[in-house]
């Protein structure tokens, strides 16, 4: 017999059978990790499998690549707190959505399990989330293998007035360096560079350019398959302001 305990992150949960429920919860030690909770598929389980939830999780199976059996317990639900503000609950959703998509099966992000926890927190009362939203989907690009160089210009070397991003390289370029390719270039506002928080409209402008890398670079990696819906509706109301 093969088990675990620790806390995670439930990114998604669907019906299995008559009563059982799938979920899937990113853990610090054991990754995106799958399993059956019996009776999770039933209304007195409902309000605890709610996508964002923190849960105390004990997996069980007979060898270790079965799917196994999780019991759970709720440690802190979050959605409950977001259904009077549609951009947060759109963000949580958004969140869980793109690590269900990106993440591998049983592969360990402590990092990135460290962040997604701080950015989750923030979502019901710190407005700077949206920021804090950017600045986690840089590091989800990077910590999966396509990261972003925005340091210096790659055609100049120079660290001043980088405006533009390579679709290519995934580099930024400055002004001079773009010349009479600027065009062909993805934007680099300044909240993708980290310098601080701003309107949210800028933000989505900066998601569009993170989003060309999840969807060119990342996605065919993964089977060419379509970047989770949630996102996009997260930007479309970042965009409105």
């Amino acid at each position: 017999m093969v088990e675990w305990r620790e806390q995670g992150v439930l990114l998604a949960a669907r019906k299995h059978g008559e009563t059982a429920a799938i979920i899937d919860v990113f853990t610090p030690t054991h990754g995106r990790h799958a399993g059956v909770v019996r009776g999770g598929g039933g209304r007195k389980m409902a309000p605890i499998l709610q996508a964002g939830a923190q849960l105390d999780v004990a997996w069980r199976a007979r060898l270790d690549e079965h799917l196994g059996a999780f019991t759970v317990e709720p440690v802190h639900a979050r959605a409950a707190a977001l259904m009077q503000d549609r951009s947060a609950l759109a963000g949580l959703s958004a969140i869980t959505a793109l690590l269900a998509f990106v993440l591998p099966e049983r592969a360990a992000y402590p990092r990135l399990y460290a962040k997604t926890l701080s950015l989750l927190d923030m979502l019901a009362d710190n407005p700077a989330w949206p920021y804090a939203y950017l600045l986690w989907e840089t590091a989800l690009l990077d910590e999966v293998g396509v990261g972003l160089d925005l340091t210096r210009c790659a055609v100049t070397g120079q660290t001043d007035d980088l405006i533009y991003v390579s679709p290519k390289s995934g580099r930024a370029v400055s002004r001079a360096g773009a010349g009479q390719w600027a065009d062909r270039l993805l934007p680099l506002p300044a909240c993708l560079r980290g310098e601080g928080y701003t309107d949210t409209a800028e933000i989505a402008q900066a998601l569009g350019t993170t989003g060309f890398f999840l969807k060119s670079k990342l996605a065919p990696q993964l089977g060419n398959h379509e970047i989770p819906t949630s996102r996009q509706r997260l930007i479309d109301l970042l965009a409105r302001g």
